[in-house]
Formats: structure tokens, C-alpha cells, sequence
């Protein structure tokens, strides 16, 4: 489990490709890597990754054709960087909200709203994944957890789309890759679990009437 709380970001420093698999290698701050062991979990960009090798800083996780088809970790190049979080530990803080690692898909930067002190960023939602966004509810962008500050609904002739944005002081985006990333950019999404069993069983209610 994870509580969406990113303890740092770190730099892709190198990857190995291979037939639908990849391995990518970060270097590890000292304090991210304190009590680290093989087969240890660790969010990147929010998903849920296992140690596979631990060589000074130089850490290694496993990348399997899921993972590179539902997260945007297949299009991290060497020199990137990523959200990192360690897997909470029984009697942590949550800090953000209860989070799987499991990225659900992903969203597109479409619209960055500055003011001070403040940045807001509007995300156009996959197909799908609409009916569990709801403005005030949690959601996991790149690992963070978030709060959803608005959700605008538009349909065109050729599509309807659902964007939500997300309101980022100063401490999120010097903490995070947020603060980099740029419209056309794409984000990983985790849908807060609890809003998705609620939505998942009135459906499923509903349908039975």
C-alpha cells in the first residue's frame, strides 16, 4: 500500500530493453534507500514496482508488457525523472489517501493555469475512467495524491470528454515532476479505491432493479 505522499524523485539512469519488457535503473538517494531490500516495493510515477537489484545507489525494477502498455514509465528516457515512493509501513502517517499502485490509465496535460503561489492543471480523463471523478474526491496523479479541484464535462461531434484539474502549492511541485511536465504530457492516474467500489456496487445495484 501507499499513501500517495511522493518522498522524493529520482533519475532514470539507465534502461534495458528487451521483447515487450523493459528494466530501468534509478539512482536512489541515501535516505530513500535506508532499510531497502531485493523484492521491496516502490512506486514509480505511482505504480507499484519490486526491487530486482541493489548496486550503491544504483537501483534496478522490472518492467512487464502490462506496465509499459498502462503507464507512461515505457516512455521514460535516461536523464528523465521520476515520483518515487516507498511502500508504507504498518503505523505510517497517511499523509494522502490509500493508494494500490495500480495505475488505471492515463491522462493528458491539457491546460496549465498559473497564479501565485499556485498552479492549477486541467488533465482530459480516458475513456471510462470519468464516473469516478468527482469534485473534493482523491485522486493519484503520478504517485501524488490529489484532491480534484473542478470536473468539466464537453462533447463534440466526434466525442464527449471529461477534464478534472488539480490545485499544486509550492512544497507539491518542488517535491515532484509535476512542476515539469507541459501540455501534451501524459500523466499515470489511480482512481481512489474507495470512490470506485461505491461507484462499482451502485452500478451494479442499479442494473440489477
Amino acid at each position: 500500500m501507499f499513501t500517495g505522499i511522493i518522498q522524493g524523485t529520482a533519475e532514470v539512469v539507465a534502461i534495458q530493453e528487451a521483447e515487450a519488457f523493459r528494466t530501468h535503473v534509478v539512482a536512489m538517494s541515501d535516505e530513500l534507500r535506508e532499510g531497502l531490500e531485493i523484492g521491496a516495493s516502490v512506486a514509480h510515477n505511482g505504480a507499484c514496482l519490486t526491487v530486482t537489484s541493489i548496486e550503491g545507489e544504483r537501483v534496478s525494477f522490472d518492467l512487464m508488457r502490462e506496465t509499459l502498455r498502462v503507464t507512461n514509465l515505457g516512455a521514460v528516457k535516461v536523464g528523465d525523472r521520476v515520483n518515487l515512493e516507498r511502500a508504507a509501513r504498518f503505523g505510517d502517517e497517511i499523509g494522502g489517501h490509500a493508494m494500490s499502485g495500480h495505475v488505471m490509465g492515463m491522462a493528458e496535460l491539457v491546460e496549465i493555469d498559473e497564479a501565485p503561489n499556485n498552479r492549477r492543471l486541467w488533465f482530459r480523463l480516458p475513456e471510462g475512467l470519468d464516473r469516478f471523478v468527482f469534485a473534493k474526491g482523491y485522486i493519484g496523479v503520478d504517485g501524488a495524491s490529489l484532491t480534484i479541484g473542478a470536473v468539466r464535462n464537453a462533447t463534440s461531434k466526434e466525442q464527449s470528454r471529461t477534464d478534472f484539474c488539480v490545485d499544486l502549492i509550492p512544497e507539491t511541485l518542488a517535491r515532484t515532476t509535476l512542476a515539469e511536465r507541459c501540455p501534451g504530457d501524459r500523466v499515470n492516474i489511480e482512481i481512489d479505491p474507495q470512490t470506485q467500489a461505491i461507484v462499482e456496487t451502485v452500478e451494479r445495484v442499479l442494473a440489477n432493479r
